[in-house]
């Protein structure tokens, strides 16, 4: 029986599939055992392994929790909005949050111990 309920919470809850060129997006809804909500973001792209002579799948993927929902959506609409306009947004920049507009990547030290883990 344990088995089962680790199977059903598993189960996405709600999912969408966009094909994009040469790469296809999941966006799937998923539940914690405390039934809070997440969105797995996967990308995935179709690979040659020229050893093996086969395809496969590369993905990779992002784990978005419901909490910061509003932080990600403002910071994702704001890069779209640069990269069509090329305007910097001039909104306050909260203190946890970072604006660059050159192309180094800031060094952040993060754990990646819980991915792949299932809630």
């Amino acid at each position: 029986m344990e088995e089962k309920e680790k199977q059903e919470r598993r189960e996405d809850i709600f999912s969408r599939v966009v094909r994009a060129g040469k790469r296809t997006y999941f966006f799937d809804v998923k539940a914690t055992k405390t039934n809070q909500y997440y969105l797995t973001i996967t990308e995935s792209k179709r690979r040659f392994n020229p050893e093996q002579g086969k395809f496969f799948y590369e993905k990779h993927k992002v784990f978005l929790y419901q909490e910061d929902f509003e932080k990600f959506t403002r910071g994702y609409s704001e890069a779209v909005k640069f990269i069509e306009t090329g305007e910097v947004p001039v909104d306050e920049v909260k203190p946890d949050e970072h604006v660059s507009t050159d192309n180094k990547t800031d060094e952040v030290e993060v754990s990646f111990e819980d991915l792949g883990k299932e809630d």
